[in-house]
């Protein structure tokens, strides 16, 4: 691996730690919102409340995660460390 010290941390936080915290709210935000799709469709009126208050959660923590992603790239990207590259390995 090439590259000085800092870069090199910093790489790996972003590979075993970071990159994997998003994937994983990221995931639990989609399964928030299929779950308040569920609810919607099949459920009785508290049940569809519950479920638009899901699918409202769920874009709202997906909206986060993209932007936290975004962040660190830009960031990254400023302090001259690469970018950031998403998903699971």
């Amino acid at each position: 691996m090439t590259g000085t010290a800092a870069e090199r941390l910093v790489g790996a936080l972003n590979e075993y730690i970071i990159n994997p915290i998003i994937g994983l709210l990221f995931a639990a935000a989609m399964v928030l919102f299929l779950w308040g799709g569920v609810q919607l469709i099949i459920g009785s009126d508290t049940g569809r409340e519950n479920g638009k208050r899901h699918l409202l959660w769920g874009i709202i923590g997906m909206f986060i995660m993209v932007s936290v992603y975004g962040i660190l790239n830009l960031l990254a990207g400023t302090f001259g460390f690469g970018g950031i590259t998403p998903g699971f390995r």
